[in-house]
């Protein structure tokens, strides 16, 4: 199909499961052992990846919020030693990889600079997430690109005319684009879903949602507008430290939102009409004819 890519096993775009994702990002709040729980949690809801956020800070930073002083669970420290202290580096990626492999799910990252893709490269990704906020960011799309593997865009923020303007700039061959609504927690109002729609009709590519709301049926009511990804922000623990807390979904919730987005695939079915062989024992009593 034109409009279908592979990522690691598996085909994504119409006529494929939905592909789930489970947004780990900075949750973890630095732990290896947290992450390693939330990688095993992920796994037994039924995702099919998680994916973390990969910044090299003092690139990611900017200078007038670095020495901003906030209450941290290290204390009350500088924004820019919160930043450094939530990444990861070349030990704790080893062992994410590891641990990922040895249980079987997908893991990737979206990359918020150049170093962080020649920082990622070393793990041979499945993929590359491009967030929002980089989305005008030509040059890390085209250093994206260049790697060779499938791209992930979201949307956030942006207007058309910039979604247009990236896919100019790396083209649609093995890309997803992604709706998204970037404020934490998402109010409905702002979710506007129907632009999945308008995605699939403008681009030849699949497209897929991330989404950042309270509760689950707006994620589900996406696949049924056609979304072929889905990514949700994960934590095994809501009330835990954190900026993304509050529009992430704890397990219990993940597991529910994986069990109806399967079933919403079933139920979409092909739109052929027909009379099913469960129907006829029914039609034979029940159908009158003039």
């Amino acid at each position: 199909m034109p409009n279908e890519i592979k990522i690691g096993n598996r085909k994504i775009g119409e006529g494929n499961p939905v592909y789930i994702i489970a947004e780990i990002g900075i949750n973890h709040n630095g732990d290896l052992d947290t992450v390693k729980d939330m990688i095993l949690s992920a796994k037994d809801t039924g995702a099919d990846a998680v994916k973390f956020q990969k910044r090299t800070p003092e690139l990611c930073v900017p200078k007038e919020q670095r020495n901003i002083m906030r209450e941290t669970p290290w204390g009350y420290i500088t924004y820019m030693e919160y930043r450094e202290k939530v990444e990861f580096g070349e030990e704790e990626y080893r062992e994410i990889d590891r641990f990922c492999k040895e249980i079987e799910i997908d893991w990737f990252v979206s990359v918020w600079d150049e170093l962080s893709v020649d920082f990622i490269e070393k793990f041979d990704p499945l993929c590359y997430k491009l967030p929002s906020a980089s989305l005008t960011d030509h040059k890390l799309l085209l250093k994206v690109r260049a790697t060779g593997r499938p791209m992930i865009i979201s949307t956030g923020m942006s207007t058309l005319e910039q979604i247009d303007a990236a896919v100019k700039v790396i083209g649609l061959k093995d890309l997803v684009i992604l709706h998204s609504t970037s404020s934490y927690p998402c109010d409905p109002g702002e979710l506007n879903l129907m632009v999945i729609s308008t995605l699939k009709e403008k681009y030849d590519c699949p497209i897929g949602y991330s989404g950042h709301e309270v509760g689950l049926i707006p994620s589900v009511i996406a696949v049924g507008l056609g979304a072929d990804m889905v990514e949700r922000h994960f934590t095994l623990d809501r009330a835990m430290w954190g900026g993304d807390q509050a529009a992430s979904v704890e397990p219990g919730g993940f597991r529910r939102l994986v069990k109806y987005i399967r079933v919403t695939e079933m139920a979409l079915g092909d739109g052929v009409k027909c009379v099913y062989d469960s129907e006829k024992p029914s039609l034979k009593k029940l159908r009158r004819y003039l």
